[in-house]
């Protein structure tokens, strides 16, 4: 500060402590009388006072960058009991590796994909644009701004990572992202599985380590993003001029498509991940109208009950979902040899009753998981891909295929539902005139995983309850078999039906069956115990047509969905068999235009139906 120092000796005596009698004097001293003031002299009295503070803004600055010199050179925090001064090395360590360990953590949450079939080294091993822009914004903040930015983005980071999280389990298993306006509702279902697949010690042991991971991940983020932002501030210069860089770098290997290893070096994939889910969000919200619309589209609305489905008047219709029958089960070499002996098995059996069968393809709305989704679809002849359009038509008028045999008032409906196991107002909807659930069907055994009550069971419970009674009026029943539901462990196997009882014989044959926990440590395993539910679920079938079935009974049965993509090794293939069987070949002969394959197995070549298709197709088939 020499400047200010010279321009105010007086203050710089009274700074120091010193005294001078002599300048004192004169200050006391009255002034001398003056003339008027030359012209000169009022210029060079303006020009010393120009000067003077010029001084003293000099000074200012100076005072100002030695303020912060000196703030720089303060020691730095003693840390816990002082660990920071005893061990000095130990904390630049410390800092160093905790500085990297935060550039690292929020690189991987950058570039990390949102699927567990695309995370491979050399995915981190890209140079992310997102980096870049976040440093800039950091460096061009003041201090107590540039805190306070830093932990919101840190946050946002971290929700994003979570999100990316979210959509590898959700591929795993309906081979599609979270949808973030429709699927929160979904987490509750999730726990409920979890809950019947490891008991309820298992769902509160992941539900706590799930909630742990989340605040961990998001403090975590957020703190890692603060401590890249004050190293930084600290080594401003040389943050600016290494940013400066890296984003020309990134620019030029951008343009040129540059690649090591076959990755390309410079990415924006990040930014490409928040624009889609931007756009997934808006398509959402946007989703409601559309549905909206396609609802009040009913071509059979206005149709007089006596003129409808006309064709199967005096039969007992069935329609039945297996669940998780895809066509992976048929098409899959590994799984395809036992599956055709299966399919075979049941065609003789259904021959020797009488019956012939034909079979096509349809296309689900989902895949993985979601059965009621693909269960609405192919009953409201509506494309329900979500839970909001579920609610939507559960809620509506709008007629399903079940609601319309009920209209005609000539067939009694029945629902047969052994995976409902608590309220099911949405049963109403679909036009049942009785339903039976879990708690309804007399089973005395034990789960099967998430399975309340094995296929052969509720089978043998819908020809007692219903379709065994004397004297009834036809029956048109929905009935879901629930034994090749997901984790396929343990599974039942088909016993003599005179043994079946109240469903304790089950009892020993789960103690049989596979542990869940061993036969998901295999992917093979998996597929394989896949294949066997599918087998009983078609045997179960199979064997109670040729027992109960008669001359009037008409089978329609189906997979709701594909398997989960640990089975079928993550296709986009949304395809499931669909089969009709009937006794009358009058009932075979109105479908001989759609094309289908004689027996259980459709052709390869077979046509592929949109499921949301097959309701209007059937009713206008049968419309005589």
């Amino acid at each position: 500060m020499p400047l200010f120092t010279r321009s105010h000796p007086l203050a710089q005596q009274k700074a120091t402590g010193e005294t001078d009698s002599t300048a004192a004097t004169e200050a006391a001293a009255p002034p001398e009388p003056q003339g008027p003031p030359e012209p000169a002299d009022t210029a060079d009295t303006s020009e010393q006072l120009e000067t003077a503070e010029t001084a003293e803004a000099a000074g200012s600055a100076e005072s100002a960058a030695d303020s912060a010199e000196q703030s720089a050179q303060l020691p730095a925090r003693a840390g816990w009991f002082g660990w920071r001064t005893r061990y000095p090395r130990t904390a630049r360590a410390v800092g160093l590796g905790t500085t990297v360990l935060a550039g690292v953590l929020l690189i991987v949450a950058l570039l990390v994909p949102d699927r567990l079939d695309r995370i491979t080294l050399q995915s981190f091993f890209r140079f992310p644009v997102e980096a870049i822009v976040l440093a800039i914004v950091l460096l061009v903040l003041p201090a107590k701004a540039r805190r306070i930015v830093a932990v919101v983005l840190g946050a946002f980071v971290g929700l994003s990572t979570v999100l990316k999280c979210l959509d590898m389990g959700f591929y795993q298993t309906l081979a599609r992202p979270f949808d973030l306006v429709f699927d929160w509702v979904l987490l509750s279902d999730a726990a409920d599985f979890l809950k019947d697949s490891v008991g309820r010690s298992g769902e509160v042991l992941a539900i706590v380590g799930v909630i742990v991971a989340l605040i961990a991940v998001l403090a975590g983020s957020a703190l890692a993003m603060v401590r890249l932002s004050d190293v930084m501030a600290r080594h401003r210069p040389m943050a600016v001029r290494t940013t400066l860089v890296l984003g020309v770098v990134w620019i030029m290997c951008f343009t040129l498509s540059f690649q090591v290893g076959g990755v390309t070096l410079a990415t924006k994939g990040y930014s490409t991940f928040l624009a889609n889910r931007v756009q997934y969000v808006r398509e959402g919200l946007g989703d409601a109208d559309v549905f909206k619309k396609q609802l009040n589209v009913d071509a059979f609305a206005k149709t007089p009950p006596n003129q409808l489905l006309t064709g199967l008047r005096g039969k007992d219709v069935m329609f039945t979902f297996i669940e998780s029958y895809g066509r992976v089960a048929i098409d899959d070499p590994t799984m395809a040899p036992e599956m055709d002996k299966t399919l075979a098995a049941g065609d003789a059996r259904l021959k020797a009753a009488g019956f012939a069968s034909q079979s096509g393809w349809l296309r689900s709305p989902v895949t993985g998981a979601g059965s009621w989704l693909a269960h609405s679809t192919f009953l409201s002849g509506l494309w329900v891909k979500n839970q909001q359009r579920y609610r939507t038509v559960t809620t509506s008028t709008r007629a399903t295929l079940t609601s319309y045999f009920q209209k005609t008032g000539a067939w009694r409906t029945v629902g047969i539902v052994p995976g409902v196991r608590k309220a099911w107002p949405e049963g109403k909807y679909f036009g049942l005139d009785n339903i039976y659930d879990s708690t309804h069907l007399g089973y005395n055994g034990p789960y099967f995983s998430w399975t309340p009550v094995p296929d052969q069971f509720s089978l043998e419970s819908f020809e007692k309850l219903e379709y065994g009674k004397k004297n009834r009026d036809p029956i048109m029943a929905e009935i879901i078999l629930a034994s090749s539901h997901n984790p396929w462990s343990p599974i039942a196997h088909t016993i003599p039906w005179n043994q079946l009882g109240d469903g304790t014989i089950f009892n020993q044959i789960k103690k049989e069956g596979t542990n869940p926990t061993e036969v998901w440590k295999s992917a093979k395993r998996v597929r394989t115990e896949y294949r066997k539910a599918i087998q009983y679920s078609v045997d179960s079938l199979t064997q109670w047509m040729q027992r109960y079935g008669n001359k009037n009974t008409v089978l329609v049965f189906l997979g709701d969905h594909q398997p989960v993509p640990t089975v079928t090794g993550g296709t986009s293939d949304r395809d499931v068999p669909i089969t009709i069987v009937a006794h009358d070949p009058k009932v075979l002969d109105k479908i001989s235009s759609w094309g289908w394959t004689d027996g259980l197995k459709p052709a390869d070549n077979a046509p592929v139906l949109s499921m949301d298709k097959f309701r209007d197709k059937f009713m206008t088939t049968f419309a005589k």
